[in-house]
């Protein structure tokens, strides 16, 4: 009696345990995960769905927009880029090129940052086959720098406002490049014609009053002698 009693305990106590084990293994099937293969972490961003795509960029007629421009507006926003780049007139190099004097320079010949950390690949690149930081380049490269010279280790996202960036290119310009030329401004097109402008001019009169093509016939028969 008592052989078969331990035998009831120790029974019960095994398939406790086995069905602990096995909601273990459950547990581990249902919510493991495999470990990400880069650390890190991922910032979900929602997709745009309003279905208006972006405006088209043109490029400024420099001739105008540069005189207009607000350079303490432009050095203001320059504040972001202050931990990579310096704006000193030594043209100190940190972790990006030092960008005084940048208007009008060649790409990738900032002479103290030549040697260390130095130019990226695709920067040297894109330096033999443009000679100048124009107007033009700047504005495009400002806008999203990665994606107009990929590869390159500059990581800013850019400046997607268009009058930021002509505000940011007159305080480039202002601190180290004053005499770098503006061009002159663009001819005025002709402006359109107002809607609803008569487009035809009064016609002339085209039929002018006949004149009388049968006067008064004179007297055929005079009177008689």
């Amino acid at each position: 009696m008592a052989d078969l009693t331990f035998n009831k305990i120790a029974g019960a106590v095994l398939a406790t345990g086995l069905v602990i084990f096995g909601l273990q293994n459950l547990t581990s099937i249902l919510f493991e995960q495999a470990p990400p293969a880069k650390p890190g972490y991922a910032i979900a961003v929602a997709a745009d769905t309003s279905g208006g795509g972006e405006a088209v960029d043109v490029i400024p007629d420099w001739g105008t927009v540069l005189p207009k421009a607000d350079i303490a507006k432009g050095q203001t926003i320059t504040s972001k880029c202050a931990s990579c780049h310096q704006f000193d007139a030594g043209d100190t190099p940190s972790t990006g090129p030092g960008l005084y004097g940048v208007v009008g320079r060649a790409p990738g010949t900032q002479a103290k940052y030549l040697t260390a950390p130095g130019y990226d690949s695709a920067m040297q690149d894109f330096a033999k086959t443009h000679s100048a930081w124009t107007y033009d380049l700047l504005y495009q490269f400002l806008k999203a720098p990665g994606q107009f010279i990929p590869g390159t280790k500059m990581t800013f996202i850019g400046l997607k406002d268009p009058q930021d960036r002509i505000n940011v290119i007159a305080y480039l310009r202002s601190n180290g490049s004053p005499n770098y030329p503006i061009p002159a401004p663009a001819p005025a097109k002709p402006a359109a014609p107002a809607a609803g402008a008569a487009t035809n001019a009064t016609a002339p009169a085209t039929n002018a009053a006949a004149p009388a093509t049968n006067a008064a016939a004179p007297a055929t028969n005079a009177a008689a002698k």
